[in-house]
Protein backbone atom coordinates (compact mmCIF):
# COMPACT_ATOMS: atom_id res chain seq x y z
CA UNK A 1 0.00 0.00 0.00
CA UNK A 2 1.23 3.70 -0.89
CA UNK A 3 0.76 6.24 1.19
CA UNK A 4 1.33 9.94 -0.28
CA UNK A 5 1.14 13.06 2.46
CA UNK A 6 0.68 16.46 0.34
CA UNK A 7 0.73 19.49 2.58
CA UNK A 8 -0.38 22.66 1.28
CA UNK A 9 1.19 25.92 1.94
CA UNK A 10 3.36 24.53 4.87
CA UNK A 11 5.86 21.96 5.50
CA UNK A 12 4.79 18.84 8.17
CA UNK A 13 6.95 17.79 10.78
CA UNK A 14 8.70 14.10 10.61
CA UNK A 15 6.21 14.12 14.24
CA UNK A 16 3.29 14.66 11.82
CA UNK A 17 4.17 12.53 8.91
CA UNK A 18 5.32 9.49 11.55
CA UNK A 19 1.69 9.94 13.10
CA UNK A 20 -0.01 9.66 9.56
CA UNK A 21 1.50 6.57 8.15
CA UNK A 22 0.81 4.70 11.75
CA UNK A 23 -2.80 5.72 11.35
CA UNK A 24 -2.91 4.97 7.63
CA UNK A 25 -1.54 1.57 8.15
CA UNK A 26 -4.10 0.68 10.36
CA UNK A 27 -6.60 0.67 7.41
CA UNK A 28 -5.02 -2.67 5.90
CA UNK A 29 -6.63 -4.70 8.56
CA UNK A 30 -9.92 -3.64 7.20
CA UNK A 31 -9.00 -4.09 3.81
CA UNK A 32 -6.32 -5.67 1.74
CA UNK A 33 -7.14 -4.48 -1.35
CA UNK A 34 -5.89 -0.84 -0.97
CA UNK A 35 -3.80 0.31 -3.32
CA UNK A 36 -2.98 3.65 -2.01
CA UNK A 37 -3.93 6.22 0.35
CA UNK A 38 -3.53 10.39 -0.49
CA UNK A 39 -3.43 12.34 2.64
CA UNK A 40 -4.36 16.31 2.04
CA UNK A 41 -3.20 18.59 4.74
CA UNK A 42 -3.54 22.48 4.84
CA UNK A 43 -4.41 25.21 6.58
CA UNK A 44 -7.23 26.73 6.22
CA UNK A 45 -7.62 30.26 7.87
CA UNK A 46 -4.23 30.91 9.93
CA UNK A 47 -5.25 33.45 12.61
CA UNK A 48 -8.60 31.05 13.79
CA UNK A 49 -9.16 27.78 16.06
CA UNK A 50 -10.14 24.56 13.79
CA UNK A 51 -8.39 25.63 10.84
CA UNK A 52 -6.41 22.33 10.35
CA UNK A 53 -8.19 20.42 7.13
CA UNK A 54 -6.82 16.77 6.61
CA UNK A 55 -9.27 15.41 3.43
CA UNK A 56 -8.02 11.14 3.41
CA UNK A 57 -8.78 9.44 0.14
CA UNK A 58 -8.29 5.74 -0.44
CA UNK A 59 -8.30 4.18 -3.71
CA UNK A 60 -9.41 0.82 -4.47
CA UNK A 61 -9.32 -1.55 -7.13
CA UNK A 62 -12.50 0.28 -9.02
CA UNK A 63 -13.70 2.49 -5.68
CA UNK A 64 -12.84 5.80 -4.03
CA UNK A 65 -13.33 6.68 -0.87
CA UNK A 66 -12.70 9.91 0.85
CA UNK A 67 -13.23 11.94 4.15
CA UNK A 68 -12.11 15.82 4.91
CA UNK A 69 -12.34 16.91 8.45
CA UNK A 70 -11.26 20.11 9.92
CA UNK A 71 -9.99 20.41 13.57
CA UNK A 72 -7.50 22.50 15.47
CA UNK A 73 -4.89 19.75 15.06
CA UNK A 74 -3.94 17.42 12.04
CA UNK A 75 -3.86 14.79 14.13
CA UNK A 76 -7.18 15.27 15.70
CA UNK A 77 -8.30 15.78 12.00
CA UNK A 78 -6.85 12.59 11.39
CA UNK A 79 -8.63 11.00 14.33
CA UNK A 80 -11.79 11.80 13.64
CA UNK A 81 -11.51 10.77 9.92
CA UNK A 82 -10.70 7.15 10.48
CA UNK A 83 -13.88 5.81 11.76
CA UNK A 84 -15.54 7.32 8.77
CA UNK A 85 -13.17 4.98 6.56
CA UNK A 86 -13.25 2.44 8.74
CA UNK A 87 -17.40 2.43 8.05
CA UNK A 88 -17.01 3.08 4.47
CA UNK A 89 -13.88 0.02 4.01
CA UNK A 90 -16.61 -1.90 5.80
CA UNK A 91 -19.23 -1.54 3.55
CA UNK A 92 -16.98 -2.02 0.58
CA UNK A 93 -16.13 -5.34 1.76
CA UNK A 94 -19.84 -6.33 2.82
CA UNK A 95 -20.66 -5.51 -1.05
CA UNK A 96 -17.56 -7.69 -2.28
CA UNK A 97 -19.09 -10.77 -0.39
CA UNK A 98 -22.77 -10.44 -1.44
CA UNK A 99 -20.98 -10.91 -5.25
Amino acid sequence: MEVSVKTIKFDATDKLQEFIQKKVKKLEKFCSDIRKVEVSLKVVKPATALNKEASIKVLLPGEEMFVEKTCDTFEEAIDQGMPALEKQLARYKEKLSKK
